[in-house]
């Protein structure tokens, strides 16, 4: 019995850490995808620090550029290109939502962090 209890919490370790990195993405062509910021379940990367201003941590971990878009209540704040293998910083606002737009096939990772207020 007291296998099958380890065995379990094993398994449960691996499913939590397989799921922290959950940051990673893969952007198809011609694809649009908002990182964070309409809410529970529609959000690609959870950020914890979405009640208050934040810091977003992209990094390009392909060749190809994609499109990095901040938007406000349907407006453009921010927009630029992420060039292939690159890493930048984007503040978030409380509200402000982030979007990678792709042409090309392209993987990027996105964590978060708490920005000053």
């Amino acid at each position: 019995m007291k296998k099958y209890i380890l065995l379990f919490v094993l398994l449960f370790a691996l499913q939590s850490y397989a799921q922290k990195d959950k940051t990673v993405f893969e952007l198809k062509p011609s694809q649009s995808m908002i990182i964070t910021g309409k809410g529970t379940g529609q959000d690609a990367a959870i950020n914890p620090y979405k009640d208050r201003n934040s810091i977003a941590i992209i990094e390009n971990l392909s060749e190809n550029s994609f499109t990095v878009r901040v938007q406000y209540k349907g407006d453009i704040v921010k927009s630029f290109v992420m060039e292939g293998n690159k890493k930048t910083m984007v503040s978030l606002r409380k509200g402000f939502e982030l979007y990678l737009d792709s042409n090309l096939e392209a993987t990027a990772k996105v964590e978060f962090k708490d920005g000053v207020n």
